[in-house]
């Protein structure tokens, strides 16, 4: 691994931002000609819900997209969206709502170029899968895959059709992990050792609402909740898993060029006990032990642990922990030969500790980040720093639908990818195996068939996109 990274650092420096990397043999677009490049990207968004409407305010402030169509059986979310094109003077989109499955309808028009999906959990795959067979370039939001075959199903529909997924994963491109990559690349840490990271975030009070406003508002869910109260909480009670793996998996992925040159070998899960979601319930005001959501027996343990192996030798551990009281943090440490950086926040510059052994004279002590990850800003947030503004989740959101738009004019790879897509999801069904067997070590498979060997990094090599 540490030959393998410096030869890379050596060719593909960052001093070189500016430059495109030419699109990786895998990568197969067969709905244009190589040479074309698209003016406007004409989109439809399947799922428009509050998460659908943060892509779909971003869309609507580009010069070089179309917002053609929506899909979604809430008329009440589809107005919503409507209103938000009318904020931005655009045109209102051709509504599909005829139930769950008129989204196949907005797949056969023949003036969209991609979706963006930003459906409930339980409908990505399906979704995702129908609009490559109708080629329809694909955004899609993360989460995990309910079984193995899911992730199959994503890599061999890709190679038949060739039509390109991009999974929508924002915490790759939040400013601090971003510097710490950029380090990374530099040799800052030397030869990486071990990763971590998760999703470490209280979501009692998205799990749970009133039905009418999404957030900390009551203890409903399923048919009497609104928003994600409506579908997400059921997975906690169908499951126990690392229902959420790509927040934690996707930044240390890039870091440890997971797919192209590394790879996931082998995982082992444990789980604690599920006690959070009820005590919230019977503590709530609008609950107590006497409401019937009191009576619901809860699967999704409050803290997933799973533990994953490396074919270069490193190890990643990756933390599931939403159910019970906690400040946000999504835990990150980034491990390696010659310094350890790990964060203690919501992605703030000095909100982490690093250590660089010889740099600080083996004092032994921790310094604050901010000095460093300004220092080591990495050149696509010096570029897009005042387009962020306004974007989600602290600007993350500008750079996955730039990318995603950029790479369709351009036609060339996404820098997250199919491969990644079936990985990442595979910890999922994985983990809750491993849990039902009392941490079993679960093999990962290999999607990309070998070509992993040969793949090169493409994530943040440029100031592009």
């Amino acid at each position: 691994m540490a030959t393998n990274r410096r030869d890379f650092i050596k060719t593909a420096s960052l001093a070189g931002f500016g430059a495109l990397v030419l699109p990786n043999t895998m990568f197969g677009n067969v709905l244009y000609p190589s040479n074309h490049a698209l003016q406007k990207v004409r989109v439809g968004i399947i799922g428009v819900g509050l998460r659908g409407q943060n892509h779909l305010e971003l869309l609507a402030k580009r010069d070089d997209v179309e917002i053609i169509a929506f899909a979604d059986p809430s008329a009440l979310m589809l107005k919503s969206a409507q209103d938000l094109l009318k904020k931005h003077n655009r045109p209102a989109a051709q509504e599909f709502s005829n139930g769950d499955y008129d989204y196949r309808n907005l797949l056969q028009l023949k003036n969209i170029d991609a979706v963006v999906i930003a459906s409930p959990w339980e409908w990505h795959h399906k979704q995702c899968i129908e609009a490559m067979q109708s080629k329809k370039i694909v955004g899609l939001e993360v989460c995990g895959a309910l079984n193995l075959g899911e992730c199959w199903d994503y890599v061999k529909t890709y190679e038949r059709t060739k039509v390109p997924v991009f999974m929508m994963e924002n915490v790759c491109y939040r400013r601090d992990i971003m510097a710490v990559l950029n380090m990374v690349r530099k040799g800052m840490f030397g030869e990486l050792v071990h990763g971590r990271g998760g999703y470490q975030h209280d979501l009692r009070g998205v799990l749970f609402n009133d039905g009418v406003t999404p957030y900390n508002s009551g203890v409903e869910f399923g048919a009497k909740g609104f928003s994600e109260a409506k579908w997400r909480t059921q997975h906690y009670i169908d499951r126990n898993a690392e229902l959420y793996p790509t927040h934690g998996l996707g930044p240390i992925a890039a870091m440890m060029d997971i797919n192209r040159g590394n790879r996931l070998t082998h995982l082992s899960s444990f789980s604690s006990k599920a006690l959070g979601l009820h005590k919230y319930i019977v503590e709530h005001p609008k609950g107590g032990p006497n409401h019937p959501n009191a009576k619901v027996k809860f699967k999704e343990g409050d803290v997933v642990t799973t533990q994953i192996a490396c074919a270069n030798g490193e190890t990643i551990l990756l933390t599931h922990d939403t159910s019970l009281q906690r400040p946000y943090d999504l835990g990150f440490r980034v491990q390696g030969t010659e310094g350890l950086w790990q964060d203690f926040g919501w992605g703030e510059p000095d909100q982490g500790h690093i250590y660089f052994e010889k740099i600080m004279n083996h004092t032994h002590k921790w310094d604050n980040s901010e000095k460093w990850l300004k220092e080591n800003d990495h050149p696509l947030w010096k570029k897009y720093e005042n387009d962020t503004k306004g974007a989600g989740h602290g600007g993350m959101d500008f750079f996955v639908m730039n990318t995603f738009i950029e790479c369709i004019k351009r036609n060339v790879e996404f820098p997250l990818d199919v491969y990644d897509l079936a990985t990442w999801y595979s910890i999922t069904p994985l983990s809750e195996k491993s849990i039902e067997h009392q941490g079993k070590v679960m093999e990962i498979p290999d999607f990309t068939n070998g070509a992993w060997k040969n793949r090169k990094p493409v994530f943040g090599l440029t100031d592009e996109f």
